[in-house]
């Protein structure tokens, strides 16, 4: 029986060759990460998030420099009528996040909760997918934006690790993507759902690594250097 109708990508550095490999950005906002927006103020720890913003300019430069192609991932929820958020969304709102996205807007456009938290920003001529749920691909342009620049691996970072990040990583493996998740490079508000979400990404949607094992893949690339396969194969 043919298990492969095309060669698979079995090596770390297989999977983040640059001219195939895009990074994704998820939701690294005011409103996620930054003390005062909606999710401190809904008493959530934002330490975590805050931490990956840190880290995160050094990995957005490694794939810059190396050439795969950035995309950042933003929120738009609330708005002054409401129009992107259903009933059904309001109700488990009022039910379970203590106000947010009804006392309290979150991620409304062009204000201060939704722009891009400290130094996690685009470049230009960057793209930038403006989603209305948890999933980056539905109904947004991520997808044609992917498509239209031949990419077949997604390293998807970001916050929050167990709910836009294994969202969106879900909905990559389902589209055939090939999923790289730096688990030092995504966060969310505890430590548990943080690891949880991570083991199940891990065993049924992608690959989990450290921010350094894709550093290292990409700094060699940019070196014209290449690393040995065998240290790189997914366990």
């Amino acid at each position: 029986m043919a298990l492969y109708h095309v060669s698979p990508l079995r090596t770390l550095s297989e999977k983040l060759t640059p001219a195939h490999t895009a990074l994704i950005v998820v939701d690294v906002q005011n409103d996620f990460c930054a003390p005062g927006g909606t999710m401190d103020q809904e008493g959530l720890d934002v330490s975590a998030p805050r931490a990956v913003a840190a880290r995160l300019p050094g990995l957005l430069e490694a794939a810059r420099t190396a050439g795969a192609l950035p995309v950042f991932v933003r929120n738009v929820y609330s708005t002054p009528t409401n129009h992107y958020l259903s009933p059904a969304w309001l109700e488990q709102a009022e039910r379970r996040r203590e106000g947010s996205y009804t006392v309290r807007p979150i991620c409304a456009p062009d204000s201060w909760n939704n722009d891009f938290y400290g130094d996690v920003r685009p470049l230009d001529d960057e793209p930038i997918v403006t989603k209305h749920r948890f999933d980056a691909f539905l109904n947004t342009d991520l997808e044609t934006v992917l498509s239209a620049n031949g990419i077949r691996t997604v390293v998807v970072t970001g916050v929050a690790t167990n709910v836009c990040v294994e969202t969106t990583v879900r909905s990559a493996f389902l589209r055939d993507y090939y999923v790289v998740v730096p688990g030092d490079a995504c966060a969310t508000f505890s430590q548990d759902e943080h690891e949880a979400s991570l083991r199940t990404i891990d065993k049924y949607f992608g690959q989990v690594v450290g921010l350094d094992d894709v550093v290292a893949v990409w700094r060699d690339v940019a070196a014209g250097e290449s690393r040995s396969p065998d240290s790189l194969v997914a366990p």
